[in-house]
């Protein structure tokens, strides 16, 4: 019955941040500088037909509350909207992003946690923190993740899972050393060193099994990180993903694009902040 009744409260905390969402996406759109505005209104070619698609826009964008029906409808139907740049169904032009974006994200957090587990082992195996160790993570976390790709782009050396794949280590190398460091400093690992406890026994046995919830709720904000870093990284390399979409979209003011995009990130978002509580609830019961 606990159980239940947990579940019902985060399906009602996940509904309630969609729909925030939902609202809150179309209200920034609908009230930006520009919206009613179109590039094509600067050629004579095309600027009649502009005007008369931009009439029929502010007609429908005339009430806030129009435009969620309109949106809402969309996802009732399943084609999530029509896309205002492309005149398109929106989840035609989302399905095949999906892949690129789910694979550059798992590839750039797998290498980033090799990395920064790696570094942070060694970092912390020692008494003190020692700069040696720590400037390298100092460096790139000083460095906007836009800046990097645009640096790797003019030199031609690296792509975007490199770039993500720095951002993401910096970022947990910070966290990950503090966690390590703090667990080779407890009691029963400093006897079991004393006592010529081999070290991988000791990362096997007690280190990383009792690290284990701090590690599973970093990887959640890894997560969160890649989210944010992707947007950057696909729009400077050209990456054909959900962040160079959500880019156009926002540029282009798509409205059905930016949201399907959005609630799909916050999807995942929430999705990811669950595994900590879920792994909470195990070690509990």
């Amino acid at each position: 019955m606990k159980a239940g009744v947990e579940l019902l409260k985060r399906l009602a905390r996940t509904v309630a941040i969609l729909l925030f969402v939902v609202g809150g996406s179309t209200i920034l759109v609908r009230f930006a500088p520009g919206y009613l505005s179109d590039v094509r209104e600067m050629d004579a070619r095309y600027a009649g037909a502009a005007r008369v698609e931009l009439t029929a826009e502010a007609a429908r964008s005339s009430s806030v509350w129009q435009m969620l029906k309109t949106e809402l409808g969309g996802w009732t139907r399943g084609d999530l909207g029509t896309s205002r740049e492309y005149d398109v169904p929106v989840v035609e032009l989302i399905r095949p992003r999906l892949a690129v974006t789910g694979g550059l994200m798992a590839r750039a957090i797998a290498l980033a946690w090799t990395l920064a587990l790696g570094w942070a082992l060694l970092s912390s195996a020692g008494r003190r923190p020692r700069m040696l160790w720590q400037a390298p993570s100092a460096l790139l976390l000083a460095v906007p993740t836009a800046a990097m790709a645009t640096f790797c782009l003019v030199a031609g050396r690296g792509g975007p899972v490199v770039v993500m794949t720095l951002v993401l280590a910096a970022r947990d190398f910070k966290f990950l050393d503090k966690v390590l460091r703090k667990a080779w400093q407890a009691e029963h690992v400093l006897q079991a060193r004393a006592q010529g406890v081999s070290t991988a026994r000791l990362l096997w046995a007690h280190i990383l099994p009792g690290t284990g919830p701090q590690l599973l709720a970093l990887a959640t904000l890894s997560i969160v990180t890649a989210l944010s870093a992707m947007v950057p990284a696909e729009v400077i390399f050209g990456v054909p993903g959900l962040g160079q979409l959500a880019w156009n979209a926002a540029m282009n003011r798509d409205l059905p694009v930016l949201v399907a995009v959005t609630m799909i990130l916050a999807v995942a978002i929430a999705l990811a902040g669950m595994a900590p509580e879920r792994r909470g609830e195990w070690r509990a019961a």
